[in-house]
């Protein structure tokens, strides 16, 4: 099953890339071919692979998923408006549906000069050489990764010119509503030198319908550049997700992400940053919340190949009914890498006696003078806690979710931009029991 659903890819490939935005430029088709050839290589990875033994991706190969022609339904404003927080709160927001741009719903306020926040597709179309030095040189780092480089067509290009600051974040919504349907989303972000940016990744759908998110994000900074990237995967409950961030930072440059993973009945993230000069900062906030037969899958992994870099990984899980967590961080400090200064804690809360988790911290050291640490925890509330709460007449449910809560809002608080913080806050509680009381004892 698994070399059917590779060989339809390529089949599909065959008929459709020469119809993809940027055909006919030579470096776009030659990335494209190259990279459907890595794909057709390997196939789509089995759970003999150590990397994915926790997560098997079976059902997406099982599966028939095919490009949708158009977007299958009509998105109101109205409902844009309920996604993006509020009818003002993004002044710049780029809409996607079903894999395409669309304009009417979008808007992209003031920016300043030489500053990009655009559609990928236009931007293959209108100046496939800006784009070129980023999109040619992307690196397939896993099966899915190089199915969505050979289809790599549209998303979000992001450049932020050389010592500019854009105050307003940028907020990119990919919606899902064709049933069956293969999305594969492209984002590339690039800060120059002494930049700052805030990017918010949003992807969501319709539960009950059946698709799949096959996205890559790329993070290119400049020396002393400044990005706070937020993704938020709030995919439908019978939803496919599988992405790749990919981060390259330069001399003394700080990388802030912020994972939040709630939907998708299979959903996983990889994340690898390169610390590729000296001085640089990483920090990777994560929470993921699951239940029912959710699967929600996290890798990590953070090089540290120059001196002086700093990293930090804060990951907490919530799991309850039949689901499954999985988190996998690494930290390699490479020879010569002195003066690393390297942490990783992941802490997990199980609700229910079926839900469970699988952890995987790892620390590969190749020099002799840095300071790193990792830890990781499985467990349920404590019974102590919980008794303490009741002996102050708070009943056991009312006790148990506010100490969930509080467990989840030590990452929650870590997030930057208030409306999503709100909006994280709502979501927890009303996935929690006694959510109401919560709200008035919070």
């Amino acid at each position: 099953m698994p070399d059917q659903a590779r060989d339809h890819f390529v089949a599909d490939f065959a008929r459709r890339s020469g119809a993809l935005p940027g055909s006919g430029t030579p470096w776009v088709e030659r990335m494209r071919r190259l990279a459907l050839e890595q794909f057709a290589a390997t196939g789509f990875p089995s759970a003999r692979e150590e990397d994915w033994k926790y997560t098997n991706v079976e059902p997406i190969a099982r599966h028939r998923f095919d490009a949708p022609t158009r977007p299958a339904t009509a998105i109101t404003p109205g409902q844009v408006a309920a996604l993006a927080f509020g009818e003002n709160t993004s002044e710049h927001l780029l809409v996607f549906v079903d894999g395409f741009f669309v304009s009417s719903l979008s808007r992209t306020g003031t920016l300043p000069r030489g500053a990009v926040v655009a559609s990928l597709a236009q931007m293959l179309a209108r100046e496939p050489q800006r784009v070129e030095p980023f999109l040619a040189d992307s690196a397939a780092a896993t099966p899915f990764a190089a199915l969505n480089t050979a289809f790599a067509a549209e998303g979000a290009f992001i450049h932020v010119p050389r010592g500019v600051a854009i105050d307003a974040p940028i907020h990119l919504l990919y919606l899902s509503t064709s049933a069956n349907a293969v999305i594969q989303p492209r984002t590339i972000i690039v800060a120059e030198q002494d930049t700052t940016a805030t990017v918010l990744e949003q992807h969501s759908g319709p539960d009950g319908t059946t698709y799949f998110t096959n996205a890559v994000t790329q993070v290119v900074l400049g020396a002393n550049a400044s990005l706070e990237h937020y993704k938020l995967q709030q995919e439908g409950d019978a939803a496919f997700h599988v992405a790749a961030i990919q981060v390259r930072q330069q001399r003394d440059s700080r990388y802030t992400s912020h994972s939040l993973a709630l939907g998708g009945l299979l959903a996983r993230a990889d994340i690898g940053v390169r610390l590729d000069d000296t001085g640089c900062e990483c920090i990777l906030n994560g929470l993921y919340v699951a239940g029912g037969s959710q699967l929600l899958d996290h890798h990590t992994r953070i090089e540290h190949a120059h001196p002086r870099g700093t990293s930090r990984q804060y990951y907490r899980g919530i799991l309850d009914g039949r689901s499954r967590g999985v988190f996998a961080g690494r930290v390699v400090v490479h020879k010569g890498a002195q003066k690393t200064d390297a942490h990783l804690a992941n802490h997990n809360l199980l609700l229910a006696r079926e839900a469970e988790v699988d952890a995987k911290p790892q620390l590969e050291i190749y020099a002799d003078d840095v300071k790193c640490g990792h830890g990781t925890t499985v467990g349920q509330l404590d019974d102590n806690m919980v008794f303490y709460l009741r002996s102050r007449g708070i009943p056991a449910d009312l006790a148990r979710a506010l100490l969930t809560y509080a467990f989840a809002h030590d990452v929650i608080g870590r997030i930057r931009l208030a409306p999503l913080r709100a909006r994280m806050e709502d979501i927890l509680i009303a996935r929690l029991p006694e959510g109401k009381l919560i709200r008035e004892n919070a």
